[in-house]
């Protein structure tokens, strides 16, 4: 890469691609530097350390998995969109398990609009079951937690059993949307 085409976003998609061929622990200023040719001081343009880069990649990341996950549920309302999140937040993950898992999950400031812009989905895919505001945030944190924990342990390969993951995935979504259906605290 020639160091006129190295930006911010540049070392943001070098990191990414170091990520996702050998994992996060892989991430190192100098190894992103000589992934893009340049000597590791030549980064400190574009980023101020590797927290800086981690922020920003997080921030990729969840716009990836909004944008991912705004597609499905579009046109879609109440159990239809809650299957079309579900399966979309899945296969991001499975796609992109070592990227996924570089993800920042403790809120920073950077990180935090892109993090809205992912809750503000949850929450529009919410409003077919008509919660207050919120029953609404105790829904996004279930359903966030639901599909995150499923996908990560996926893409370790945690599940060891023969039965088909599908199968175990649309149970989970029937209960999720059950759930949502019946809520705990209306009368």
């Amino acid at each position: 890469m020639a160091r006129a085409a190295l930006s911010a976003d540049a070392v943001v998609d070098v990191a990414l691609r170091l990520v996702d061929e050998e994992g996060p622990a892989a991430l190192t200023l100098a190894a992103v530097a000589s992934r893009a040719g340049v000597a590791t001081p030549s980064l400190y343009k574009h980023v101020r350390n590797l927290a800086e880069l981690r922020a920003l990649m997080s921030v990729r990341i969840m716009n990836d998995l909004a944008e991912r996950i705004g597609g499905a549920v579009l046109g879609r309302s109440a159990d239809e969109a809650i299957r079309a999140l579900m399966t979309a937040w899945r296969e991001y993950v499975v796609e992109h398990p070592h990227r996924y898992s570089a993800l920042v999950q403790a809120p920073e400031p950077m990180v935090a609009q892109a993090g809205q812009r992912l809750v503000d989905i949850l929450l529009a895919t919410l409003r077919a079951y008509d919660m207050e505001d919120t029953e609404a945030i105790h829904a996004v944190r279930c359903l966030r937690a639901t599909m995150h924990g499923f996908a990560v342990l996926q893409a370790e390969n945690a599940f060891q059993r023969p039965e088909k993951l599908d199968e175990t995935y649309d149970l989970l979504i029937h209960m999720v949307v059950t759930g949502l259906r019946t809520p705990l605290h209306r009368p």
